[in-house]
């Protein structure tokens, strides 16, 4: 099996963000972004007392890192969530061009990746919610897990 090479936690975020629908990509960025702006609001200038410096240091840090995040955060969440229409509307357009193929030989050119993501649509249009579990490879393990109501 091939190592996987390391991935930085804002790589994770996106493939995350990305394995989730559009709309809830979406959605996490407007909402990341208005927790963080709303955390981003400078400190007032006051007077600090010797005993206030710790809490006015915990202060400083997380406005600092919130006025980071409140860009970082929607970026990230807006990019997954167009690579997740744009990986929907690829799973959509195969199954199109399969079923509207004239050969019986529309299958043979796919790629196992390709076999995969066709495999999963076909149980979507049937009303089967499909999670994508496999790794990185053609390694003969379960890559998809179907779900319809409670049962497995």
């Amino acid at each position: 099996m091939a190592k996987r090479r390391k991935s930085s936690p804002l790589e994770d975020m996106l493939d995350l963000v990305a394995m989730l629908p559009w709309w809830a990509g979406v959605a996490m960025g407007v909402a990341g972004y208005l927790l963080l702006h709303r955390l981003a609001t400078p400190i007032p200038v006051t007077a600090v007392q010797p005993g206030q410096v710790a809490g006015l240091m915990q202060q400083a840090v997380i406005k600092g890192l919130a006025t980071a995040g409140q860009y970082i955060v929607p970026i990230i969440c807006f990019a997954g969530a167009a690579l997740s229409a744009w990986r929907r509307k690829q799973r959509q357009s195969l199954a199109s061009d399969v079923a509207q193929a004239q050969s019986m030989n529309a299958l043979d050119g796919m790629s196992w990746r390709e076999f995969e993501l066709l495999v999963g649509e076909a149980f979507r249009l049937q009303g089967f919610r499909v999670s994508e579990t496999g790794g990185g490879g053609p390694d003969g393990g379960v890559d998809l897990t179907l779900t319809k109501g409670t049962e497995k």
